[in-house]
């Protein structure tokens, strides 16, 4: 069971029914000033000193980071699940394509630096390690110091946001785009020399990957095939593209899949990817049949959206901003599933003194996930019969009384819908 299927069976048994307070005119008509709500809470409270997002933050923006010694042993957990930093990476990555939306829809220069700062946080967290090609989820308090696994999930958003980065002409000139390149060729490589896996420090090795056939991984392999033969030339990218098509395409075609309970949060890495190779592609069979993909997975995601409406601002279920309550659980970890087995257990005691945590990813996290799935299909037609029910998630939440960071897709949809449609 990974990190997706376990939350998906706490949120089954944990999270309870809320009311369903109707959306007021005020709020389905202030879309823009959400958006400018969001923006402000991110860069307020979520946004450490390196440009990298955390995950969770106090009201005043306080957080308490895990010390050098917390992450060398683990703690609370050799993952980094459930600590502040526990997504940096993805997260970065994914914020990232919102900067560059606002600053090419707007030419706001402040969006400029923010995206530029955005960017070093990704370069900085696959430097802070002697293992080549590794990706971090975040740092410590002494700004290097960090846990010792990535993932699949981490390491995606870190290649894309990169990508977005470079496309949209934000390398100003020839040194930063080629040390931003030359990050992306060193752990392209060494996931390549591992079969695809990512790579991890010992004891660990190794820790998730891109290998298989299903959605979840079809798609991040092949775009990063695409977008390195963009990047280098490289006729070797190309060659390994066109190898991997056969037993990929028909999981791009058929687009976002659950198992489970919806989690738009880590499925929106493989629609990002199927974006990025209709962007790319100049086969018109094969661009066809990624955009089938895109326009199935907006589809399946608009089912969640509605969940927005189940959030109800006026909600102060407890936060126990002292995670290190979960460290009473602490014990030594030499592999992925000893680390898995434990993260999993100290979960289910922090959802007890922590009820919010699933509140505010049932209700928050999945519809505002969902909601930029919905903006990354390319018909625009279909994109304008949903632009409202978008705006409306938008439109939900009191910005400044949640407590994860996880809302900030809000602003990635909205940048798309204003990039497609005015």
């Amino acid at each position: 069971m990974n990190r997706r299927r376990f939350l998906d069976a706490a949120l089954i048994s944990a999270t309870g029914a809320l009311a369903t307070p109707r959306l007021s005119p005020a709020q389905s008509s202030d879309t823009e000033g959400a958006v400018a709500a969001a923006h402000k809470e991110i860069w307020r409270r979520f946004v450490d000193r390196h440009g990298i997002l955390i995950d969770f933050a106090d009201l005043d923006g306080s957080v308490s980071l895990p010390t050098p010694e917390e992450c060398r042993l683990g703690k609370p957990n050799a993952l980094g699940w459930w600590s502040p930093i526990e997504n940096g990476a993805m997260f970065n990555g994914m914020y990232l394509e919102a900067a560059i939306l606002r600053w090419q829809v707007s030419a706001d220069q402040d969006a400029a630096g923010k995206a530029r700062r955005l960017m070093e946080g990704l370069l900085h967290l696959n430097s802070i390690s002697d293992v080549p090609g590794f990706v971090g989820r975040g740092v410590s308090t002494d700004g290097r110091s960090h846990y010792p696994m990535g993932s699949n999930d981490q390491t995606f958003p870190w290649f894309y946001g990169l990508w977005r980065y470079l496309e949209a002409g934000h390398a100003e000139d020839a040194a930063t785009r080629d040390r931003i390149l030359g990050h992306l060729v060193l752990t392209a490589d060494e996931i390549v020399k591992r079969r695809w896996l990512m790579p991890a420090e010992p004891p660990f090795g190794v820790r998730g990957g891109f290998g298989s056939t299903g959605f979840e991984h079809a798609p991040r392999l092949l775009f990063v095939c695409k977008m390195m033969h963009r990047l280098t030339g490289d006729t070797a990218w190309d060659t390994r593209y066109r190898e991997a098509l056969p037993e990929r395409l028909a999981a791009c075609e058929r687009g976002m899949v659950f198992d489970s309970h919806p989690h738009s949060w880590t499925a929106v890495n493989s629609v990002c990817a199927l974006r990025g190779l209709w962007e790319m592609e100049t086969d018109d069979a094969l661009k066809s049949r990624y955009a089938t993909g895109l326009q199935n997975s907006a589809a399946q995601a608009l089912a969640s959206l509605p969940l927005a409406d189940r959030w109800d601002n006026a909600d102060r279920s407890h936060f126990d901003h002292n995670w290190r309550v979960m460290n009473d659980q602490w014990q030594p970890q030499q592999t992925e599933q000893e680390a898995q087995t434990l993260a999993e257990a100290q979960l289910r005691s922090f959802l007890k003194v922590s009820p919010r945590r699933n509140l505010e990813t049932q209700f928050v996290r999945e519809p505002t996930f969902a909601a930029w799935i919905v903006t990354l299909a390319p018909d625009r037609d279909l994109l304008a019969s949903r632009a409202d029910a978008v705006k409306r998630v938008i439109a939900r939440y009191d910005y400044s009384r949640l407590i994860y960071s996880q809302f900030f897709p809000v602003e990635t949809a909205w940048w798309r819908l204003r990039a497609a449609l005015g």
